[in-house]
């Protein structure tokens, strides 16, 4: 692999006069700097890719041939089990619960999460001469043009009700003014009304309509919908967004950056006709080899314009898999998704937060490479930043450490991350160190066993797992290791006192009065 970070380039007629004799220099050579392509499935498990999973029913050859493009992290993390809290990680590089959101995920109306002044990896990028385009499921908020807004109050989903907005009108705070240059997407997941696309802050038609949909599997809550809205299109009509827009800024010499945040296999689960049956499993096998399509999609737009080479494709997803895939159907044909680890979607356990997560980048990660490096998505706005030699200022990123030395292979002492803190759709925590997790609560935080309410006097109060030893934690070690249960509680202790947890000055969390979560954590022993 080169020794240089970028390409460089020099103008081919004044070589070639250079070389014929004539008295003029070479071009100043430039750094080109890469593409970048964050491909962000929904709902999708660790083990839903084939090539994280021996014993995957579920056959995704287009996530693996970007596999034998690049590199292949085994250990990566996302920041929260759910939806919105991992995706302000993945943009900002802080984690969620330094914000007012401490638990759960917001709904299709509520207002702006990501603050005002807060840098964003499309602003970064933006401000190296990036072309920025978000298109996709949002769900991070934004506000509506509400009409009556002292009768409502933006909440969590199933804390609010339904405001009036006007459509008409441009929406305040989304996409348009956190980074991206061109937006095209809808406000939460595919199940969350309004379902109204809106591009560069505008809505592309008006609402008039509500539909609803109760099947189990392709279930959307009842709420307005654009007449050009409709759910089993929107992940073939994003597609075609992406790749056009691929096509268009391949013709440009500006470098591009895109986030393309997919709404599946999240619920609705709705596999287009040439997909059902495919998979030999359920629907939702169905929709992940809809999904892996669509990689292939866009590694084919890539191709075909001549750009694969200095263009980096990222594909991780959000969280685990949701029971909405429904676990009895894939169990009955072998398939987990899972993988070997204990939880879904929702849960503190490793099944709700470990995820897939393959680079390529063909000039200068080698193909069919495999890290174990622990990498979390709040990493990504440090390793842009390292990319383009970037000082991020103090109070952004304050989570994000950059994977760049494990791509280029560069000497680095490992591990990059000092620890990792994971978070559940119930607000609970676990820090992660090396081999060792630890839960700081009795159950799952979320929705598999043992939920809150199935919590009883004689659980311990915490879970400590070496997961070298017992990747899918089944041996609870909490009481046998006291000192590794007080070192990693008052590292997490020390990394919500100081607002980060990388190197640099002291910055503030919001909303820290009335936190039960941390309650629990300084005066649990």
């Amino acid at each position: 692999m080169s020794n240089n970070l970028f390409f460089t380039a020099s103008t081919f007629t004044a070589s070639t006069l250079f070389l014929a004799g004539c008295n003029i220099p070479h071009a100043e050579e430039k750094p080109v700097k890469p593409n970048i392509i964050y491909i962000l499935a929904d709902d999708m498990g660790y083990g839903d890719v084939s090539c994280y999973n021996e014993n995957s029913k579920i056959n995704t050859l287009n996530i693996d041939k970007l596999a034998t493009q690049g590199i292949r992290f085994t250990d990566a993390h996302t920041s929260s089990a759910v939806s919105t809290p991992t995706r302000y990680g993945i943009l900002t590089g802080r984690y969620n619960w330094r914000t007012e959101l401490k638990r759960g995920v917001l709904s299709g109306y509520s207002k702006a999460l990501i603050e005002s002044g807060r840098m964003t990896v499309g602003d970064l990028l933006q401000e190296n001469n990036y072309h920025t385009a978000f298109i996709g499921k949002w769900h991070l908020g934004w506000d509506w043009h509400v009409t009556a807004p002292d009768n409502w109050q933006s909440g969590q989903l199933g804390s609010e009700s339904e405001p009036e907005v006007d459509f008409s009108k441009p929406i305040q705070n989304g996409p348009q003014d956190r980074g991206f240059t061109y937006s095209y997407g809808f406000s939460g997941s595919l199940d969350m009304a309004p379902y109204v696309y809106v591009e560069n802050g505008l809505a592309t038609a008006i609402p008039v309509d509500a539909t609803v949909c109760v099947d189990e599997k392709g279930f959307w809550r009842k709420g307005l919908t654009a007449p050009d809205f409709s759910h089993v299109d929107v992940l073939p009509h994003i597609t075609d967004k992406s790749v056009q827009y691929i096509n268009e800024r391949a013709r440009n010499n500006q470098p591009f950056f895109l986030y393309f945040a997919l709404p599946a296999p999240h619920t609705p689960i709705l596999p287009t006709t040439e997909f059902l049956g495919k998979s030999n499993t359920n629907f939702y096998g169905d929709f992940v080899l809809q999904v892996d399509d669509v990689v292939g999609r866009i590694m084919a737009a890539i191709e075909k314009n001549n750009i694969s080479d200095n263009t980096i494709i990222i594909f991780t997803t959000d969280n685990g898999c949701s029971p909405m895939a429904n676990f009895a159907e894939l169990k009955e044909v072998g398939h987990d998704p899972s993988y070997i680890f204990r939880g879904y979607k929702s849960d503190i356990f490793e099944g709700g937060h470990r995820v897939p997560f393959i680079l390529s980048w063909p000039d200068k990660v080698e193909g069919g490479t495999q890290s174990d490096e622990i990498v979390c998505a709040t990493d990504l706005m440090a390793t842009v930043a390292d990319l383009l030699n970037y000082d991020l200022p103090d109070n952004a990123a304050e989570d994000s450490y950059s994977f760049l030395p494990v791509l280029i292979g560069n000497e680095y002492k490992s591990p990059i991350r000092e620890a990792t803190v994971h978070h559940s759709i119930d607000g609970r925590f676990a820090i992660r160190k090396g081999d060792w997790k630890l839960i700081l609560w009795p159950g799952s935080g979320g929705w598999s066993y043992p939920r809150a309410n199935e919590i009883s006097d004689n659980m311990p109060g915490f879970q400590l797992y070496n997961l070298k030893n017992d990747p899918s934690e089944e041996d609870n070690l909490f009481a046998e290791n006291p000192g590794k249960v007080n070192e990693l509680k008052e590292l997490l202790a020390k990394y919500i006192e100081l607002g980060r947890s990388t190197q640099g000055k002291k910055q503030d969390n919001e909303g820290m009065d009335n936190w039960p979560e941390i309650d629990w954590i300084m005066d649990s022993n």
